[in-house]
């Protein structure tokens, strides 16, 4: 499966997430999130500890010798990890804390708007990695859409709280945070898994606590137990497997605007599933969101990753340096 193929079939994952909320029960968003984070990062930490144990025989991988220098210029291994899972348990505060303050429309935008710029802002301070004017314009377009769809819903628009624009940019920058430590994890010659597993399943074991802490009797519904599964299992495990795989051949800012194609899979499902009815403007903003998604995802489509020269050195997962 190409890069670009399995990131945006992350996005297609990510996006069924509302669509599964409002099928399911009635329940607190910390708890539903803290549900899902537990059941979907706990199976990517898993996943990712039986490979490493089916696969410690193995040669380790050959890697690229500049990312594998460019990785440790920035942090170590174990900081990596922590601080993706960081990321990991901050967005959905954040994210809930934005919508709550300024709405649905405004706090989506923002955040979700904000996502692939201050991905692509760390990754050029970071890194020196700059994504590329196709990608800059490809963000432009897409968050134009985004913008787009989400004020077409006619949410509260001139009196927005700073503290939720700064809870929704905060959003964003976890978002990048996570993205760029599995990006820097995968550089070092780990899996796309074991990156994915490691973040995730830390980030799993503080959402044990917060989960014990909510109101969680939805979980003993049928229709909440079959919420929670579809959350961890679809929308986190499967999702971040394809996210991980992506990130493999892909810079991470290129991978943060595919991933708008979130937003779009929502508006369609709304249509198709819940009966929602889309203004002429929230289809214009789908249109434009895909029109950048197209505009990035057709000529990354066509690069071939360059060979791993022989004299590349070889990296062991799993360790610190």
């Amino acid at each position: 499966m190409g890069y670009v193929a399995a990131v945006l079939l992350a996005a297609v994952c990510f996006g069924t997430t509302g669509t599964a909320q409002a099928l399911g029960p009635d329940a607190d968003p910390v708890s539903i999130g803290a549900a899902r984070l537990v059941i979907g990062g706990g199976t990517l930490g898993l996943l990712a500890a039986v490979q490493w144990f089916a696969r410690r025989s193995d040669p380790p991988r050959r890697v690229d010798a500049a990312s594998v220098a460019g990785a440790r210029r920035t942090l170590p291994t174990w900081a990596s990890v922590l601080l993706g899972a960081a990321g990991i348990v901050a967005y959905q505060p954040a994210f809930f804390a934005g919508t709550a303050a300024n709405g649905v429309a405004i706090g989506t935008v923002v955040a979700l708007g904000s996502a692939p710029v201050i991905t692509g802002a760390l990754d050029w301070l970071t890194r020196r990695r700059y994504p590329g004017s196709r990608w800059l314009v490809a963000t432009a377009i897409a968050t134009a859409g985004v913008a787009l769809l989400a004020f077409a819903d006619g949410d509260r628009g001139g009196d927005a709280s700073a503290l939720g624009l700064l809870a929704s940019l905060g959003a964003g920058a976890s978002y990048a945070v996570y993205t760029l430590a599995g990006k820097a994890l995968i550089d070092r010659g780990w899996g796309s898994n074991q990156s994915m597993g490691a973040m995730f399943g830390t980030a799993a074991a503080v959402g044990v606590p917060i989960l014990l802490l909510t109101d969680a009797s939805w979980l003993t519904t049928p229709a909440g137990l079959a919420m929670a599964l579809w959350l961890g299992l679809v929308t986190t495990t499967l999702a971040y497997v394809l996210f991980g795989a992506g990130l493999t051949g892909l810079v991470p800012a290129t991978v943060s605007t595919l991933t708008l194609a979130e937003p779009l899979t929502a508006g369609l499902l709304g249509v198709l599933l819940l009966g929602e009815q889309l203004t002429a403007g929230a289809w214009a903003g789908l249109a434009v969101l895909a029109a950048g998604i197209v505009v990035l995802a057709v000529p990354a489509a066509r690069r071939v990753p360059a060979p791993v020269s022989e004299a590349s050195p070889t990296v062991e997962p799993w360790t610190s340096s």
